[in-house]
Protein backbone atom coordinates (compact mmCIF):
# COMPACT_ATOMS: atom_id res chain seq x y z
CA UNK A 1 0.00 0.00 0.00
CA UNK A 2 1.63 3.27 -0.92
CA UNK A 3 1.16 6.75 0.48
CA UNK A 4 1.08 10.37 -0.53
CA UNK A 5 4.11 12.00 -0.80
CA UNK A 6 5.03 14.16 2.60
CA UNK A 7 4.99 18.28 1.04
CA UNK A 8 7.03 19.14 3.95
CA UNK A 9 9.81 16.45 2.15
CA UNK A 10 8.60 15.41 -0.96
CA UNK A 11 11.85 13.43 -2.22
CA UNK A 12 11.97 11.10 0.52
CA UNK A 13 15.17 11.90 2.21
CA UNK A 14 15.96 10.93 5.97
CA UNK A 15 16.60 13.86 8.12
CA UNK A 16 20.20 14.77 9.04
CA UNK A 17 20.86 12.97 12.68
CA UNK A 18 23.10 13.96 14.68
CA UNK A 19 26.70 12.84 14.85
CA UNK A 20 26.88 11.85 10.92
CA UNK A 21 28.89 14.45 9.14
CA UNK A 22 27.35 17.07 10.85
CA UNK A 23 28.96 19.49 13.31
CA UNK A 24 28.08 19.46 16.91
CA UNK A 25 28.33 22.29 19.57
CA UNK A 26 31.59 21.76 21.26
CA UNK A 27 30.76 21.07 25.16
CA UNK A 28 30.96 24.38 27.22
CA UNK A 29 32.78 22.68 29.76
CA UNK A 30 36.03 23.79 31.56
CA UNK A 31 38.95 21.76 30.06
CA UNK A 32 37.71 21.30 26.81
CA UNK A 33 39.62 24.63 24.59
CA UNK A 34 37.93 27.32 26.46
CA UNK A 35 40.20 29.46 28.88
CA UNK A 36 39.98 28.73 32.78
CA UNK A 37 40.49 31.57 35.22
CA UNK A 38 43.33 31.73 37.10
CA UNK A 39 43.41 31.49 40.92
CA UNK A 40 43.25 34.48 43.09
CA UNK A 41 45.95 36.07 44.39
CA UNK A 42 49.37 36.88 42.75
CA UNK A 43 50.87 33.62 44.21
CA UNK A 44 54.15 31.53 44.36
CA UNK A 45 55.34 30.00 40.87
CA UNK A 46 56.16 26.42 40.53
CA UNK A 47 58.62 27.23 38.64
CA UNK A 48 60.39 29.97 37.49
CA UNK A 49 59.58 33.40 38.75
CA UNK A 50 56.48 35.40 39.77
CA UNK A 51 54.30 36.54 37.45
CA UNK A 52 54.31 33.09 35.68
CA UNK A 53 51.42 30.31 34.74
CA UNK A 54 51.09 27.37 37.13
CA UNK A 55 51.32 29.92 40.34
CA UNK A 56 49.34 28.83 43.81
CA UNK A 57 48.54 30.94 46.56
CA UNK A 58 51.71 32.40 48.64
CA UNK A 59 52.98 31.50 51.46
CA UNK A 60 53.93 33.84 53.85
CA UNK A 61 56.45 33.67 56.23
CA UNK A 62 55.79 33.31 60.21
CA UNK A 63 56.49 36.51 62.64
CA UNK A 64 59.47 33.56 64.36
CA UNK A 65 61.36 33.12 61.11
CA UNK A 66 61.86 37.09 60.38
CA UNK A 67 63.04 37.17 63.69
CA UNK A 68 65.67 34.99 63.38
CA UNK A 69 66.65 35.98 60.01
CA UNK A 70 66.59 39.98 61.78
CA UNK A 71 69.30 39.17 64.55
CA UNK A 72 71.54 36.76 61.87
CA UNK A 73 71.44 40.36 59.50
CA UNK A 74 72.48 41.92 63.31
CA UNK A 75 74.65 40.00 63.58
CA UNK A 76 76.85 40.50 60.48
CA UNK A 77 76.73 44.27 61.09
CA UNK A 78 77.22 44.14 64.45
CA UNK A 79 79.88 41.95 65.37
CA UNK A 80 83.06 43.45 63.32
CA UNK A 81 81.81 47.17 63.95
CA UNK A 82 81.60 46.10 67.72
CA UNK A 83 84.65 44.85 68.17
CA UNK A 84 86.86 48.13 66.20
CA UNK A 85 83.97 50.14 68.23
CA UNK A 86 85.24 48.13 71.63
CA UNK A 87 88.96 48.67 71.15
CA UNK A 88 88.63 52.22 69.91
CA UNK A 89 86.38 52.99 73.12
CA UNK A 90 89.14 51.17 75.13
CA UNK A 91 92.29 53.03 73.97
CA UNK A 92 90.06 55.80 74.00
CA UNK A 93 89.08 55.31 77.63
CA UNK A 94 93.07 54.49 78.80
CA UNK A 95 94.51 57.57 77.09
CA UNK A 96 91.98 60.13 79.93
CA UNK A 97 94.05 61.43 82.72
CA UNK A 98 91.41 61.40 85.01
CA UNK A 99 91.30 61.89 89.56
CA UNK A 100 88.81 61.98 92.31
CA UNK A 101 88.60 65.03 94.48
CA UNK A 102 87.74 64.62 97.99
CA UNK A 103 84.14 64.62 97.32
CA UNK A 104 84.03 61.78 95.52
CA UNK A 105 84.03 63.41 92.28
CA UNK A 106 85.70 62.30 88.86
CA UNK A 107 86.94 64.55 86.45
CA UNK A 108 89.00 63.75 83.03
CA UNK A 109 91.99 65.60 81.30
CA UNK A 110 90.46 64.76 77.55
CA UNK A 111 93.93 66.51 76.24
CA UNK A 112 95.63 63.24 75.80
CA UNK A 113 92.90 61.53 73.98
CA UNK A 114 94.20 58.65 71.50
CA UNK A 115 93.89 59.28 67.86
CA UNK A 116 94.34 55.75 67.56
CA UNK A 117 91.22 54.71 69.16
CA UNK A 118 88.88 57.72 67.73
CA UNK A 119 90.36 56.49 64.45
CA UNK A 120 88.77 52.77 65.56
CA UNK A 121 85.08 53.94 66.19
CA UNK A 122 85.02 56.22 63.15
CA UNK A 123 86.19 53.16 61.28
CA UNK A 124 83.38 50.47 63.65
CA UNK A 125 80.77 53.41 62.25
CA UNK A 126 81.67 52.95 58.83
CA UNK A 127 81.76 49.50 59.08
CA UNK A 128 78.48 49.36 60.20
CA UNK A 129 77.23 51.57 57.60
CA UNK A 130 78.69 49.89 54.55
CA UNK A 131 77.56 46.48 56.05
CA UNK A 132 74.03 48.14 56.69
CA UNK A 133 73.57 49.14 52.72
CA UNK A 134 75.21 46.14 52.00
CA UNK A 135 71.77 44.13 53.31
CA UNK A 136 70.11 46.69 51.65
CA UNK A 137 71.22 45.94 48.40
CA UNK A 138 70.99 42.19 48.46
CA UNK A 139 67.57 42.38 49.92
CA UNK A 140 66.34 44.79 47.24
CA UNK A 141 67.99 42.88 44.55
CA UNK A 142 67.35 39.12 45.42
CA UNK A 143 64.37 39.97 48.03
CA UNK A 144 67.17 37.69 50.26
CA UNK A 145 70.01 39.32 53.25
CA UNK A 146 71.74 36.44 54.32
CA UNK A 147 69.69 35.85 57.51
CA UNK A 148 66.78 35.61 55.27
CA UNK A 149 68.59 32.94 52.95
CA UNK A 150 69.34 31.19 56.24
CA UNK A 151 65.71 30.59 57.01
CA UNK A 152 64.24 30.68 53.42
CA UNK A 153 62.56 33.97 52.92
CA UNK A 154 62.15 36.85 50.53
CA UNK A 155 60.48 40.24 50.54
CA UNK A 156 58.93 40.75 47.34
CA UNK A 157 56.24 43.25 45.98
CA UNK A 158 52.85 42.42 46.67
CA UNK A 159 51.23 43.27 43.12
CA UNK A 160 53.68 41.05 41.22
CA UNK A 161 56.43 39.21 43.44
CA UNK A 162 59.11 40.47 41.97
CA UNK A 163 62.07 42.05 44.25
CA UNK A 164 62.17 45.65 45.31
CA UNK A 165 65.23 47.21 44.14
CA UNK A 166 67.45 49.10 46.05
CA UNK A 167 65.46 52.49 46.28
CA UNK A 168 62.70 51.01 47.41
CA UNK A 169 64.24 48.48 49.66
CA UNK A 170 65.99 51.75 51.10
CA UNK A 171 62.88 53.47 51.89
CA UNK A 172 61.22 50.19 53.39
CA UNK A 173 63.82 50.10 55.90
CA UNK A 174 63.54 53.73 56.69
CA UNK A 175 59.60 52.75 57.29
CA UNK A 176 60.42 50.14 59.50
CA UNK A 177 60.90 53.17 62.46
CA UNK A 178 56.98 53.51 62.03
CA UNK A 179 56.90 49.56 63.12
CA UNK A 180 58.16 51.30 66.29
CA UNK A 181 55.37 53.42 67.44
CA UNK A 182 53.94 52.73 69.85
CA UNK A 183 55.42 50.06 71.68
CA UNK A 184 56.96 48.69 68.32
CA UNK A 185 53.82 47.49 67.41
CA UNK A 186 54.84 47.27 64.08
CA UNK A 187 57.42 44.70 64.60
CA UNK A 188 54.34 42.25 66.15
CA UNK A 189 51.66 42.79 63.75
CA UNK A 190 52.15 40.29 61.82
CA UNK A 191 51.64 37.80 64.14
CA UNK A 192 47.83 37.99 63.91
CA UNK A 193 47.95 40.13 60.61
CA UNK A 194 45.91 37.31 57.62
CA UNK A 195 49.77 39.02 55.41
CA UNK A 196 51.72 38.55 57.68
CA UNK A 197 52.62 42.51 57.70
CA UNK A 198 54.46 45.08 59.45
CA UNK A 199 53.12 48.72 59.19
CA UNK A 200 56.37 49.48 56.69
CA UNK A 201 55.07 46.47 54.49
CA UNK A 202 51.56 47.89 54.26
CA UNK A 203 53.23 51.25 53.64
CA UNK A 204 55.16 49.96 51.12
CA UNK A 205 53.26 47.08 49.94
CA UNK A 206 55.36 44.35 50.37
CA UNK A 207 55.29 40.90 51.56
CA UNK A 208 57.66 38.25 53.19
CA UNK A 209 56.96 35.14 51.73
CA UNK A 210 58.75 31.77 52.29
CA UNK A 211 61.41 30.87 49.46
CA UNK A 212 60.99 27.15 49.52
Amino acid sequence: MSYPPDPNNPYGQQAPQPGYGYPQQAPQQPGYGYPQQAPAGYGIPQQGGYGHPGYVQPFYAGWGSRVIALLLDGLIVGVPSGILYGIGAAMTASSLDCSTDSYGITTCDGGGVSGGGIALILLGAAVALGLGLWLIAQEGKTGQTPGKKMVNIRVVREADGQPLGFGMAFVRRLCHAVDGLPCYIGYLWPIWDAKKQTFADKIMSTVVVKSS
